[in-house]
């Protein structure tokens, strides 16, 4: 048993499907097939189960997922620290972020990053805030850059990074109270983000229920969506250019966009390295999105 063995083992576990597994590890389906086959051949039992067109876990699967996560992430670890034994800022870095950030805010920490530490392998995903902190969680990323919860993450450790505040848009400016703008039809971040959550949680503190007409997870089809009249909506300051900003006394809404860690793992010297390039554009001025 090896660990490449072991991570074809969790791919097509997760995929349910031995064709996924091999386009995600790009690998010929025969292949995976193969180190399937030799995983079961020294464990002595079956892994999955073909039922239709989907492979399911046996019960030696399932108790051989729980530990080969864990093995996998041990393994990380160990090679993070003989990585940590030497200066040298080498290997894979995994990291999440958030559309938004990777869009608006990472640009020009990835280019300074990448032009000083050339043997930096990154593997970069966009997620969700919430699903990158979860990432993080489960050691699936080592680092990764989003809006943070709002509530905390008392298992993980937070860097801020940058203060984004957040701004009410219409399609006509104008100046309401937050009663009115709940009687009028809006569309915002979905309830379970981090921003929608800063939203609601501010008509709620005034005793106001707040029913959205639509919610997308995505800042520029809120834009869009406000731009063509069906509702008003909230917004990084920033992103207010092809809308109108309205007045809501007493609002004053912002989030917080930083790095996430877990600190009962192991950093590597990559991650080190990214958090101090990060650093370097921490508590700059709101950017000039682009139009």
């Amino acid at each position: 048993m090896n660990t490449t063995e072991l991570k074809t083992f969790i791919s097509v576990s997760q995929h349910a499907s031995i064709s996924k597994a091999a386009e995600e590890l790009h690998l010929t389906q025969p292949a995976v097939t193969k180190r399937i086959q030799a995983l079961e051949q020294k464990l002595g039992s079956a892994l999955f189960d073909r039922i239709g067109k989907r492979l399911h876990l046996t019960q030696a699967g399932h108790l051989l997922e729980q530990q080969a996560r864990e093995i996998l992430l041990q393994w990380a670890d160990t090679e993070r620290q003989l990585r940590a034994l030497t200066e040298e800022v080498t290997g894979t870095l995994t990291l999440a972020t958030s559309h938004h950030i990777g869009l608006h805010r990472l640009a020009p920490v990835l280019k300074s990053f990448t032009a000083e530490f050339p043997d930096v392998h990154l593997d970069l995903t966009f997620e969700d805030s919430e699903i990158a902190h979860e990432q993080v969680r489960q050691g699936e990323v080592e680092l990764a850059v989003a809006t943070l919860d709002p509530d905390g993450a008392e298992d993980l450790s937070t860097k801020p990074i940058w203060d984004d505040p957040l701004v009410f848009v219409d399609i006509e400016p104008g100046t309401f109270e937050l009663r009115e703008l709940a009687d009028r039809p809006c569309v915002l971040p979905g309830i379970g983000t981090y921003t929608g959550r800063i939203v609601l949680e501010r008509f709620l503190e005034s005793g106001i229920k707040l029913t959205p007409t639509m919610s997308t997870n995505f800042l520029e089809t809120l834009s869009m969506l406000v731009s063509v009249g069906l509702g008003w909506s909230v917004l990084p300051a920033g992103m207010a250019h092809d809308v109108a900003q309205i007045q809501v006394p007493g609002s004053n809404l912002r989030r917080t966009l930083g790095a996430i860690i877990n600190p009962h793992r192991t950093m590597s010297n990559a991650a080190q390295a990214f958090l101090n390039t990060l650093g370097k554009y921490a508590d700059t001025s709101p950017p000039a999105y682009p139009t």
